[in-house]
């Protein structure tokens, strides 16, 4: 039984299935009460953080439906502590070397496994920049430089993953990947501006699938962004 804390980009379909049915196991033992494996360390882990697993769950299902898989199984907790667990099974670059022993001559995810700094960092950058311009700033000069390590860089990734972007910043990044599929698209670059998230998001989608634009299908923020701009009530 795990819940992975790195973007559920990086599992393969295997992977992304067996944790979100892992997940609702967890759930019906914190909320229902059912035994199961209500001592292994992964439940004892989310005991408490109810709307933090909730967030997990969202970000499995937007992975999910944007590798057009089917999903009816809904989550509904009443939890105002929007807190996250601050202890690991396996710390964040240690799962990225399970995941690279686990899919040796198998299937990755939609996102390959990073090689390095570089690549770790181009995976994330919208993701940040929708929660943090000024981290943003920071963090690529570090990896260009090569001043921070590839441990310290998805810890703080992962925890930077879990902050609510707010409307501005999400929008801000939003324009910036619509960048990249703007020769894609059908709308007009003077409207962009003014279209809803949620609609800017989608042809975002769509276009980089369709073209397979190589930076954006490589991106966490192409699934995650839909969890807050189609969830404004988790905010």
């Amino acid at each position: 039984m795990r819940i992975w804390d790195i973007h559920p980009g990086y599992l393969n379909r295997q992977s992304l299935l067996g944790e979100h049915r892992e997940l609702h196991g967890i759930l019906s033992i914190l909320i229902h009460g059912k035994k199961g494996y209500s001592k292994h360390p992964e439940t004892k882990r989310w005991a408490g953080f109810l709307w933090a697993l909730k967030i997990r769950h969202e970000f499995l299902v937007a992975e999910m439906r944007l590798r057009n898989f089917n999903h009816k199984s809904y989550v509904k907790v009443n939890s105002a502590f929007k807190k996250w667990p601050e202890i690991y099974i396996d710390s964040p670059s240690a799962q990225f070397n399970l995941l690279k022993q686990k899919y040796q001559n198998k299937e990755e995810g939609r996102i390959p496994l990073p090689k390095n700094e570089q690549e770790l960092w181009s995976q994330h950058k919208y993701s940040i920049l929708a929660r943090n311009p000024n981290l943003y700033k920071e963090i690529g000069p570090l990896v260009a430089k090569k001043e921070i390590g590839f441990e310290q860089l998805a810890l703080i990734l992962v925890e930077n993953l879990r902050i609510i972007p707010d409307e501005k910043n999400i929008k801000n990044a939003l324009q910036h990947m619509w960048g990249h599929i703007a020769k894609y698209s059908s709308i007009d670059k003077h409207l962009v501006n003014k279209m809803p998230l949620d609609q800017l998001l989608r042809e975002i989608q769509k276009c980089t699938l369709k073209f397979k634009e190589p930076y954006l299908l490589l991106s966490t923020a192409l699934s995650e962004l839909s969890v807050w701009i189609e969830n404004k009530d988790l905010n």
